[in-house]
């Protein structure tokens, strides 16, 4: 019986033991996040910023349009007013290249059809001239196109490269993904965060004084005065990206990245529209373009829950602690 007690008894002994253990163990537990409290304070500075970011939510405000910037004026009658290099390069273009060209053709025609229609009428010429060809006339109406042809395509494919020169490297990039109906503007270099903008109604985007079916409740804001990489893509079927005043233009397609350049030189809002065919409420995409100096931008980006400068910086803050666990 004492055998037998003594077995029945061992288990009970050995919880008993083994009690006092976890009792010990979890006394220090407590302590442990207060001690950890001050380490982060030293390592973690990327992540007190970002604890910080929503401090800046209300140090940012839509910038109000100016009128006719950016947008279409009342009895407008040539292209807007250009506010990125490329666009005033094929504004100048078109002005003093393209314009004089084709006036100077269509009155030289225009010359030609009334000289024919007089000179040559029937009452005129009863007898009508046999001549067949003319060599000198011949070899002028070759020539002369030839080099009118050369004369434009010069400054055209000057301008084509421009407009497909590649970001420079560090250039900020956002993504415009277009969707059935409305557009979504990701932020990759800034925590990945994504935007949708929708159209605003008309009552609402005439009190923010803004132009109706041109107004979105949100904005693709950007730096003014630097290069951007701006990409494009589909999430259903193929939109375009098209800003006028920014002589910007870019097909979203499903399944493909496209890429160019944008830059604006100067703060101010922009407006555009969905210029791709994509179903019944095609003509309700606006795009709107916020350019904003660099300090105002990165105040957005923190109002949006973005980080500015945190990847790089949290990689160097861990690049020390590598050497520590081999040690």
């Amino acid at each position: 019986m004492s055998l037998a007690a003594a077995l029945a008894f061992a288990p009970q002994a050995m919880a008993a033991a083994a009690a006092p253990a976890p009792a010990a163990a979890a006394a220090p537990a407590p302590e442990a996040p207060v001690a950890a409290t001050p380490a982060p304070a030293g390592s973690a500075a990327p992540a007190d910023a970002a604890a910080a970011a929503p401090v800046d939510k209300g140090s940012y405000s839509p910038m109000k349009p100016v009128d006719g910037k950016g947008q279409p004026v009342a009895k407008g009658w040539t292209f807007q007013d250009q506010y990125s290099p490329n666009g005033q390069e094929a504004l100048r273009m078109h002005d003093y290249i393209l314009m004089p060209v084709i006036t100077v053709i269509t009155l030289f025609v225009l010359l030609l059809l009334l000289l024919v229609m007089v000179r040559f009428r029937r009452s005129a010429n009863p007898v009508a001239s046999k001549t067949s060809h003319n060599t000198t006339i011949e070899i002028i109406w070759t020539v002369v196109p030839v080099l009118i042809l050369v004369f434009v395509a010069v400054p055209s494919i000057r301008l084509l490269a421009h407009q497909y020169a590649p970001a420079p490297k560090g250039a900020l990039t956002v993504k415009a993904t277009g969707y059935q109906w409305y557009w979504g503007y990701t932020y990759p270099d800034n925590g990945g965060f994504e935007v949708i903008s929708n159209i605003l109604p008309d009552a609402e985007a005439i009190k923010r004084g803004e132009q109706p079916q041109l107004a979105a409740d949100n904005r693709m804001v950007v730096p003014a005065g630097e290069p951007i990489r701006l990409q494009t893509t589909g999430s259903d079927v193929i939109h375009a990206f098209a800003v006028p005043s920014l002589w910007f233009k870019l097909d979203a397609v499903p399944g493909r990245i496209n890429e160019k350049v944008l830059f604006i030189k100067e703060p101010g809002v922009y407006y555009g529209q969905c210029s791709e065919l994509c179903g019944a409420r095609h003509g309700y995409m606006p795009i709107v373009v916020e350019a904003l100096p660099r300090a105002k931008f990165e105040e957005w980006v923190k109002a949006q829950g973005g980080t500015v400068g945190a990847p790089a910086t949290a990689t160097a803050a861990a690049a020390p602690a590598k050497p520590t666990p081999a040690a």
